[in-house]
């Protein structure tokens, strides 16, 4: 499926506009593209301008943990409302940046909201990142994080029987291809995924990625370099669970999804095709087009307040299945 860009209106929002402006001086003044930058640069500059956003974070308490997986041990930290609950719902939280950049730092403030809105703890997980990691270890950490969630949450205060899995980004499509993987097992199952604008087809083929291509904060050469790196062989990019818009019949009996997909991003198209292919699959879908919003809006609550809203809407689709 693709949609009609040329018949979509809209405008971006006033404060986003003004921060992609502040940016493009930015590109003016010389400062580099994340694709045109060493691995490790363009991890630090996506951290550096990351404590630039403006804070957002409100208080929850937060606990250093270490979920085991096959490989060892992963950091991860484990977020709680004020006062916690025992048996706490549990949404594992799995940040965006390509495969390749992001931390549990740059999404903390995202963590901590998501806690407080839904009055759930939110697990997020420092998975392993490309090119040192390629498909599909960072799927492997997740799934090994669910068996070690499952197995030892309630020794930590949390619900095994009511856990979600959600992300942002390469986050969301890690999220959505673990909870159809779960949904093939007779192992127990998510309650429900949050997929906040997935990147779910790395062929890269779409209208939107030419259309917002530059200057919409994520750029689709920028796509194109996380996905080298993160899936460097063709047919590794053709396979479902790096593009689960080409799964066929594979998201059967997956966990109720909430999709929100930004108006100004290259991930447009594919983010409005998957919401129709998870439907086709039979999966129950609720998906909202955010008008006015660039890729990685999620982050940006302490610039555009109106970003809250979405957060709200995430703890009502939560809460509706727990």
């Amino acid at each position: 499926m693709s949609v009609a860009l040329s018949n979509v209106p809209g405008e971006l929002h006033a404060e986003i506009a003004a921060y992609l402006d502040m940016v493009d001086e930015g590109r003016r003044a010389g400062r580099p593209a994340p694709h045109e930058l060493p691995v490790a640069q363009a991890r630090a500059e996506f951290e550096a301008a990351s404590r630039s956003l403006p804070p957002f974070a409100p208080p929850c308490t937060v606990e250093q943990v270490s979920p085991q997986v096959r490989h060892g041990h992963l950091a991860a930290r484990l977020y709680r409302p004020e006062p916690a609950g025992a048996a706490l719902p549990v949404l594992i939280y799995l940040h965006g940046g390509g495969y390749c950049i992001g931390s549990l730092d740059s999404h903390d403030a995202v963590c901590r909201q998501l806690t407080i809105s839904a009055q759930c703890a939110v697990l997020a997980l420092d998975y392993r990142l490309a090119p040192e990691h390629p498909f599909p270890a960072a799927l492997e950490d997740v799934r090994d994080t669910w068996d070690w969630l499952q197995e030892g949450g309630l020794a930590l205060g949390l619900d095994p029987a009511r856990v979600a899995l959600g992300g942002d980004s390469a986050g969301a499509t890690l999220a959505s291809v673990v909870c159809a993987e779960l949904a093939a097992t007779q192992e127990a199952k998510p309650c429900a995924q949050l997929l906040f604008y997935p990147a779910v087809d790395a062929r890269q083929t779409s209208e939107s990625q030419e259309l917002f291509a530059e200057g919409h904060l994520l750029e689709s050469a920028t796509l194109a370099w996380f996905y080298r790196h993160y899936a460097e062989q063709p047919a590794q990019r053709r396979d479902w669970r790096c593009s689960p818009l080409l799964a066929e019949g594979q998201l059967r009996g997956s966990a109720p999804a909430l999709l929100l997909i930004a108006e100004f991003d290259p991930l447009l198209d594919e983010g409005l095709a998957y919401a129709e292919h998870l439907r086709e699959q039979g999966v129950v879908v609720q998906s909202r087009l955010c008008r006015g919003m660039t890729h990685d809006f999620l982050r940006m609550a302490g610039l555009v307040p109106e970003v809250l809203e979405h957060y709200e809407q995430a703890a009502a689709f939560l809460r509706r299945y727990w």
